[in-house]
């Protein structure tokens, strides 16, 4: 409920697992916590849904040190606050490092 409480409008929550391991969330019902204009939907594919090749040339490109994550911006911990509004009005794209 935090997390969706928290969504923008027009944004969207992707349940893909639980901490936990239990699949299952007590008294949860989903109609009673999504705002409106967001989105919920989840993910539920495993490892077998990962073709081997593809995972096997990732690995290999981690193991050679040419794989490639794109990093976007960096900001300290100060710059939190900014690093939020850049996600939040689609400024950059790739990965945003927030560096303690």
């Amino acid at each position: 409920p935090d997390t969706l409480r928290a969504t923008r409008v027009h944004g969207v929550v992707c349940f893909t697992g639980m901490l936990s391991n239990q699949w299952t969330v007590p008294d949860f019902y989903p109609i009673d916590y999504i705002p409106r204009g967001v989105r919920l939907t989840s993910y539920t594919g495993g490892a077998p849904d990962l073709p081997g090749g593809v995972l096997q040339e990732f690995l290999q490109a981690v193991s050679d040190g040419t794989a490639m994550v794109p990093i976007s911006k960096v900001y300290t911990l100060d710059d939190i606050v900014r690093a939020h509004t850049d996600m939040e009005e689609n400024r950059v794209s790739g990965k945003l490092v927030v560096t303690t």
